[in-house]
């Protein structure tokens, strides 16, 4: 029976003690820092739709290793924007293409990072698609073939993990068969799952000269209506060998991140996006937020959904506040 003189309440601790019980733990090896590579020399050009962030060429890569060592992150993932684009994104298998410089770069430079390589055709084709086109659709299979390559210049390249973005159907299976044909086997595989055709990516398509020349991905990129389809892709990629599953955006599909972790026995990740960093930046410009409350605040909440593994241009900022035991 229920005792009407009981009070409950919240235990009173000292910082210390509440952070000994936080039921959400996140470490600076969780975070991966998304980084664009421009071909050319000397160039470390601020973006201005991504505040705090540059184009980087392999050259000054230098720059980019130093901020992250002075914040403790270690894992990368690589963007590139090359000078020569064609119909089919030739580029984005030279073995002397942008990414692959950036590869090779970090490698001299930085032996202990974590280089992860994000596989699409976007930033390579002059139209600006995620594969290769037949009239005005994306041909899936032929696409799957480029995408193939490309991974596996990526791993000869140096590259410790591919990430391929483009929502082709059966690409992880193409990859992982790439891959282990070359010599590749350990190298793992993480799969843009559940990638949503958002309206969050405004600034990134800017960053990395991206945005479809017609139309728009709405043909292979998700519905954001659809979170049961979201699981059945998730699922898809399973079964072809991914090794890590993303849902993207982040915090518009916690639903998801939090129902992929229930569902998959795989490290979950989750990409805090361009959109979701500029709104952050901007409304903290206008003196609406506090930046650095807000950017702990939605970390916490995509960790506490059931991410593993948080991508995010934040990553060096949120690295020093577990540093100082205001998230972690």
């Amino acid at each position: 029976m229920f005792n009407k003189d009981f009070r409950p309440r919240r235990l009173r601790t000292s910082d210390t003690l509440r952070r000994m019980v936080r039921e959400t733990r996140i470490s600076a090896d969780s975070l991966i820092w998304p980084i664009f590579i421009i071909e050319g020399e000397g160039i470390c050009d601020e973006i201005p739709s991504l505040p705090g962030q540059y184009h980087y060429s392999p050259d000054m890569l230098g720059r980019a290793v130093e901020r992250m060592r002075a914040h403790g992150v270690s894992r990368v993932l690589l963007f590139g924007l090359p000078k020569h684009k064609d119909e089919n994104g030739s580029s984005a298998w030279d073995s002397n293409g942008v990414v692959q410089q950036g590869i090779r770069a970090l490698r001299a430079i930085a032996p202990e990072l974590y280089i992860i390589t994000d596989v699409c055709m976007c930033e390579y084709t002059s139209h600006g698609h995620c594969g290769i086109l037949c009239g005005h659709y994306v041909d899936n299979d032929r696409t799957l073939e480029v995408l193939a390559r490309t991974a596996v210049s990526h791993a000869r390249a140096g590259a410790d993990m591919v990430a391929p973005s483009d929502m082709m159907d059966g690409r992880v299976a193409a990859i992982r068969a790439a891959l282990d044909e070359n010599g590749f086997v350990n190298t793992p595989v993480m799969a843009y799952s559940a990638k949503f055709a958002s309206t969050f990516y405004g600034p990134f398509r800017d960053a990395a000269g991206s945005a479809p020349a017609f139309g728009d991905r709405r043909s292979y990129q998700m519905d954001p209506h659809n979170g049961r389809e979201a699981m059945r892709e998730c699922e898809l990629d399973v079964q072809e060998g991914a090794d890590i599953l993303m849902i993207k955006p982040a915090m518009p599909y916690l639903d998801l991140v939090r129902e992929c972790r229930d569902r998959f026995d795989l490290p979950v990740a989750a990409y805090q996006v361009s959109g979701e960093y500029a709104m952050i930046k901007a409304a903290a410009k206008a003196g609406l937020i506090d930046e650095y409350g807000v950017m702990c605040e939605s970390a916490v909440s995509i960790f506490r959904a059931g991410a593993d593994i948080l991508i995010t241009y934040f990553a060096c900022e949120l690295a020093d506040a577990i540093r100082k035991g205001d998230i972690g």
